[in-house]
């Protein structure tokens, strides 16, 4: 059998593996948009920065006010994100539950073991 070597070969090999992880039992899916919302807060919480539901609201590239704020409550619902409180009662602030951030773990271990399968 002829070995591959092209760089896309890494990336396709992630997706094999990141696409098994979806056969396993953990949180329910998300639709697109709901996955671009989820990796806005994940880069967010990567940076420490505050991001309020306010702020999300703002980015207008995610979609109208009143869809976005649909989106984060179904989001909140399966599991994805949470909501904490800030010192103003008013303003939540939108964070990846621990079961979010476990899955990032395991995409990361996919994409680590695409790179080890390349390189045999």
């Amino acid at each position: 059998m002829e070995k591959n070597n092209r760089p896309a070969d890494i990336y396709v090999r992630f997706l094999q593996l990141a696409n098994a992880l979806r056969g396993l039992p953990s949180l329910p899916s998300l639709d697109p948009l709901e996955d671009r919302i989820l990796a806005f807060v994940a880069r967010a919480g990567q940076a420490r920065e505050r991001l309020s539901v306010r702020d999300m609201m703002a980015q207008s590239e995610l979609g109208s006010p009143a869809m976005l704020h649909a989106r984060l409550k179904s989001m909140r619902e399966k599991g994805w994100i949470v909501l904490s409180d800030t010192d103003d009662t008013r303003r939540k602030q939108v964070e990846l539950s621990q079961a979010a951030w476990l899955h990032f773990d395991k995409l990361s271990k996919c994409l680590l073991q695409a790179t080890r399968d390349a390189s045999k």
